[in-house]
């Protein structure tokens, strides 16, 4: 599919002489299936092909049409029996921000036009296709607009120019978060999507990062202002130049939603050219290995607990950010894959043991794919509307990086809060406030930097009958921690309290590489997962030290003190 075409009816359209016909020919051409009219501001283009058939119909009608009309009707009729195309617009929203709005076929072109009134388009410029059309209506009013009237919502090119994910800038944070994580919003437009690795922009907002823990679909359009490109010019692509395939049910925009709707992330891709290898989403998950979002067991025998701990996985992932388990898989790609022996049954059985032992209700997708020859299953885990999730009602896990564990009372506590705050709307619930930070001795630190996004900060430590109790905060999400020791602690907080008791008093004997007021305390790799110890003066001379921060964490000025200032 190509959901980003322009035709004619834009105003910087780059060629002329350009029919409709000639844009459908060449979707024929490239071999696609969908695409989209999505002119600057306007239905314009959509509205008048479907107002040159209708004429060649009503000609039809009264035995009217000449031989080349005829032929032109035919062309027609069996181009767009194959081609599925959707009306839609680019439109372009306060501060120049682009979004498309992609709607069903048989949506009403005037009850479109009457949208781009209302988010703001002026009358007289309804069927201009400009760029430009003065103050129209802001980012997040445009996303809920056009979802609500029944339209799928695209940030256009989101990380280039016009892009909503304002990817390279270093302010606009906020408005950043609000902009790619808002709920009406579907999918992700952009223009890298054939790039590997965590530089892209899908793999920057595949939910792992702490301030974006929302997954996004992510596409590629070819945002086509001629009908044939120009060979080696990005910024004149032609129809079907930059395609994304779909693996849907059906051919339809239904099928299109429902996908986008969904937290199945493995049923887009870039469109594969005839010498590039089979995209294999397994073995890409792989080399990821696990993390927040997802996990791998290589068996789910109920002897060893492993069926449990796929249980607790799932329970861990229904709590934080949702994930994706692979069971049958190991985490390094290195072994071999044992599979699953008789996927049906351990798919029942999974779908039983996930209904029977979790609460409340928690809905999971569950399906079989081949990896080297074996049977591997896939467990698709939601973000829980109704937290906390339970075990057997009474265990409550959470996800910590890469690590489930048992939630704390701190912890429980936040999920109550959270659980409250999403059914308030439903269930309107007066004075509830989100819970105060800890009081602690901590010092508040000097600058502008703030603390990063991943890690664990030991707060505080006091001593009570003879064992030391900490106050810690989790970087990822900033919920304290009270009265962690060194047996109740989980992985990274043993490690953090343990590294914290061994700190010098004073911090200039311990080797710290400065850069300013912040600086490194210590550099571990293990595999393809680096993390840091960092430290930060504060404006009293006193210091915070974070531990275990991951390079999700980093930012800003961090980036440049662990030597990795990419954006």
């Amino acid at each position: 599919m190509d959901l980003h075409i322009h035709t004619p009816a834009s105003g910087d359209y780059q060629q002329s002489g350009v029919s409709f016909l000639d844009i459908l020919r060449r979707a024929r051409e490239r071999g696609l299936d969908i695409i989209a009219f999505t002119d600057h501001n306007t239905v314009a283009g959509y509205r008048q092909m479907y107002e040159e058939i209708h004429q060649l119909e009503l000609l039809e009608r009264l035995n009217r049409l000449l031989p080349e009309e005829r032929k032109r009707l035919d062309e027609y009729r069996q181009l767009l029996k194959n081609i599925l195309v959707l009306p839609g617009f680019e439109f372009t929203a306060t501060f120049g921000f682009h979004i498309l709005g992609i709607f069903p076929p048989d949506k009403p072109v005037r009850e479109i036009e009457h949208l781009l009134l209302d988010l703001n388009i002026p009358s007289e410029k309804l069927d201009e296709g400009s760029v430009t059309v003065g103050a129209s209506a802001d980012v997040l009013t445009a996303y809920r607009l056009i979802n609500e009237a029944g339209g799928l919502v695209i940030a256009a090119h989101a990380n280039s120019s016009n892009g909503v994910a304002m990817r390279g800038f270093r302010f606009g944070g906020q408005t950043k978060i609000a902009y790619t994580q808002d709920p009406n919003l579907h999918a992700l437009e952009v223009t890298d999507l054939e790039q590997k690795g965590r530089r892209s922009t899908a793999a920057f907002f595949n939910g792992t990062k702490p301030e974006y823990p929302r997954r996004m679909h992510c596409i590629q359009g070819s945002d086509a202002h001629r009908v044939v490109g120009e060979p080696g010019n990005k910024k004149a692509l032609g129809v079907g130049d930059r395609v994304t395939e779909v693996l849907l049910s059906k051919v339809s925009f239904e099928a299109l939603k429902e996908l986008f709707l969904s937290n199945d992330f493995a049923r887009t891709r870039p469109r594969r050219r005839k010498a590039e290898p089979v995209y294999d989403f397994i073995r890409s998950a792989q080399e990821e290995g696990p993390n927040i979002v997802q996990d791998f067991h290589e068996s789910m025998t109920v002897r060893g607990g492993k069926l449990y701990s796929i249980i607790a996985d799932v329970c861990a992932f229904a709590n934080t950010n949702g994930g994706t388990l692979y069971v049958g898989l190991p985490a390094d790609p290195r072994k071999p894959v044992p599979g699953i022996a008789k996927p049906k049954q351990a798919i029942t059985q999974l779908e039983k043991e996930i209904s029977k032992r979790i609460s409340p209700p928690l809905h999971c997708t569950l399906d079989a794919h081949k990896v080297d020859g074996k049977t591997v299953l896939r467990v698709l885990v939601p973000r829980g509307e109704d937290p906390p999730y339970a075990v057997d009602e009474n265990k409550i896990y959470i996800r910590s990086e890469s690590e489930t564990g048992l939630a704390v009372r701190d912890e429980i506590v936040g999920l109550v809060l959270r659980g409250l705050r999403e059914r308030k709307s439903k269930m309107p619930i007066d004075g509830l406030e989100q819970a105060a930070p800890v009081p602690s001795n901590e010092n508040n630190a000097s600058g502008t930097v703030s603390p990063p996004r991943t890690g664990v900060e030991v707060v505080s430590v006091e001593e009570r009958n003879g064992e030391r109790y900490y106050v810690v905060r989790d970087l990822r999400n900033g919920n304290v921690v009270k009265n962690v020791t060194h047996t109740s602690a989980r992985r990274l907080w043993h490690y953090a309290i343990t590294a914290f008791d061994k700190l010098p008093a004073d911090l200039s004997q311990a080797g710290v590489q400065w850069q300013g007021d912040i600086g490194l305390l210590r550099h571990q790799t293990q595999g393809k997962l680096n993390r840091y110890d960092l430290v930060q003066r504060t404006s009293n001379g006193g210091y915070r030290v974070y531990f275990g921060v991951t390079e999700d964490g980093i930012h800003d000025e961090w980036k440049s003190l662990v030597g990795n200032d990419e954006d």
